[in-house]
């Protein structure tokens, strides 16, 4: 078992070479034996995500980044949605419980995750690499318990539990932890086992955190198959599984990557339209834009290294080819397209205004402070914070900047059918009254 300090090895496989190039290795169980099992062939590989929301957001973007490309070098993901997992909730990263959901919410998210996956990697192609989606609640919720404590929990000390970062981070807060959630490492364990066994799948990828429950299932594999050898007089080699985890990504002031002042960058055009998800990737600091034109858009190495020797005012072009990039592989080209050309027309260019969102207003007229802080536009936390941001000019209606927070906002004196609004350096939108 090896950690994250591991030599700069040459790679045989492209899938490795291409991981590491984009930065996307930290931890692995045996880098050379994954190395040596991609370069023979097609490998059955998978990663999980819980429905625990109605979208995926940018959070899940660099595993879902890291999946296409070892589909492309020719690998077979296999996606688990945690149906049964979700019932759970895993306790990484979290300081409490996480709230139940019930069957048929899981069910809807199922729905809109496949959909969202879709964009990223294919399905029904017909080539022997496609895509599967598995919802683990398929054979996790035909267990029995005892059966399953006395098969597999035997197998599992707690000593070894309470020593991984999430299970220990909460004790030692003294914050409550479940013996629900104690559960989950065990659940993700025997996903592996269930994918090893049926799918022939020998390799688990996931996020840094994922760490202690993904080498539990690497374990629990080995000593699966060692106690029926054993029973059954079996001389086999031993059953081998491997897992590699990605660096959870941060900005460059030390963030994790995907939150905003304004909440999660939702992937869904229903949750976050494409030009506010445009908006998201072309607003990155100058600091993160080189390694994030590496994990998040499929550029030539030679065009990404260009584009990441920009400076000063020239970094406004790296800057549009992540977000255009980023948001062709999310919402496709053409909305990648209208997204650039909204853009530059929000920031002074020429273009196309129409791709930026549109919120209806049912009122004949509202004040300014309302409107700013309205859910579907939401650019500021309060009233309180928004009456000062407009006071100190961060607010324009139709290019100019709008002073009074109680300002009474219709179309009564206006020539045009809607007004636009900017509301600090990176939220646009365009304002319609009436139905």
């Amino acid at each position: 078992m090896t950690g994250r300090d591991q030599p700069e090895t040459p790679f045989v496989s492209s899938a490795l070479q291409n991981l590491r190039l984009r930065g996307l290795i930290e931890q692995s169980t045996d880098l050379q034996a994954i190395d040596a099992a991609l370069n023979a062939g097609m490998v059955s590989f998978y990663t999980g995500y819980d429905p625990t929301a109605a979208s995926l957001h940018v959070g899940h973007l660099l595993t879902m980044m890291a999946i296409r490309q070892l589909q492309r070098a020719g690998h077979r993901p296999i996606i688990i949605i945690g149906g049964a997992t979700a019932m759970i909730g895993d306790p990484t990263g979290k300081s409490e419980t996480r709230k139940m959901l019930s069957a048929e919410v899981i069910e809807t998210n199922i729905v809109a995750f496949r959909k969202q996956l879709s964009q990223f990697v294919h399905f029904d192609s017909g080539a022997p690499n496609d895509a599967i989606l598995l919802d683990n609640s398929t054979w996790l919720m035909s267990i029995g318990y005892v059966e399953f404590l006395r098969d597999y929990g035997r197998h599992f000390t707690v000593n070894r539990m309470i020593a991984a970062k999430t299970y220990r981070d909460r004790l030692e807060q003294e914050l409550p932890l479940s013996f629900l959630e104690f559960n989950y490492q065990l659940f993700q364990a025997y996903d592996f086992l269930h994918l090893f066994r049926t799918y022939d799948c020998t390799l688990q990828l996931g996020g840094s955190d994922q760490w202690g429950n993904m080498v539990a299932g690497v374990e629990l594999i080995r000593r699966v198959f060692a106690v029926e050898d054993d029973a059954h007089k079996t001389e086999r080699p031993p059953a081998t599984a491997h897992c590699i985890t990605y660096p959870l990504l941060t900005t460059a002031d030390g963030k994790k990557m995907g939150k905003t002042e304004s909440g999660a960058v939702w992937l869904a055009a229903d949750m976050l339209s494409p030009f506010g998800y445009y908006q998201f990737w072309v607003g990155c600091a100058d600091r993160d834009v080189g390694h994030l034109l590496d994990v998040f858009t499929e550029l030539p190495a030679s065009e990404r290294d260009r584009l990441r020797a920009l400076t000063g005012a020239d970094l406004r072009e790296a800057k549009e080819a992540l977000a255009y990039e980023a948001t062709k592989i999310c919402h496709g080209e053409k909305l990648a397209e209208q997204s650039r050309d909204a853009s530059r027309q929000a920031f002074g260019g020429g273009g196309d205004w129409s791709a930026v969102p549109c919120v209806q207003i049912d009122e004949p007229s509202i004040k300014l402070v309302d409107l700013v802080v309205r859910p579907d536009i939401a650019a500021f936390k309060s009233k309180r914070e928004a009456r000062q941001r407009i006071e100190n000019g961060a607010v324009k209606l139709n290019g100019d900047a709008a002073l009074d927070p109680n300002m009474s906002i219709d179309l009564s004196t206006q020539d045009s059918p809607e007004l636009r609004l900017q509301a600090g350096k990176k939220r646009r939108f365009r304002i319609r009254f009436g139905t």
